[in-house]
């Protein structure tokens, strides 16, 4: 499976980015799929995430202003981030959790998914 994201960029406080995660060798339908980000000296954190059913779960820092979809007939992951702030500046991976149902993509735990992307920088200035 190859995962290949794009989209980030540089953007002020209070604005938005759509980041996007293209999957080959894979169907993103059925699968518990998620955006990850890792801000330099932290540790790697589960940002949001969607199962099998659609179902979508998000780090409380997020709800409310990111949300994560995929595109079934395009086999493309997206996280639209609005009202970006500073902290949400980081590297931005998606990833997907091939074995172990969809309890993954509730935990949000890194370790759980076993590929990933090259990652895309989102970086929010004030």
């Amino acid at each position: 499976v190859q995962l290949v994201e794009s989209g980030g960029g540089s953007v002020q406080a209070g604005g938005s980015l759509r980041v996007s995660c293209v999957v080959r060798d894979l169907s993103v339908r059925g699968t518990c799929m998620g955006w990850f980000r890792q801000a330099p000296g932290k540790e790697r954190e589960g940002v949001a995430t969607i199962d099998s059913r659609g179902s979508t779960f998000y780090a409380d820092s997020v709800k409310g202003r990111f949300t994560v979809s995929r595109d079934t007939d395009k086999n493309i992951l997206y996280l639209q981030m609005n009202n970006l702030k500073s902290e949400d500046t980081a590297m931005y991976y998606c990833a997907v959790a091939r074995w172990g149902g969809d309890v993954w993509c509730y935990r949000r735990q890194p370790l759980n998914f076993d590929a990933w992307g090259q990652g895309t920088q989102v970086t929010v200035s004030t």
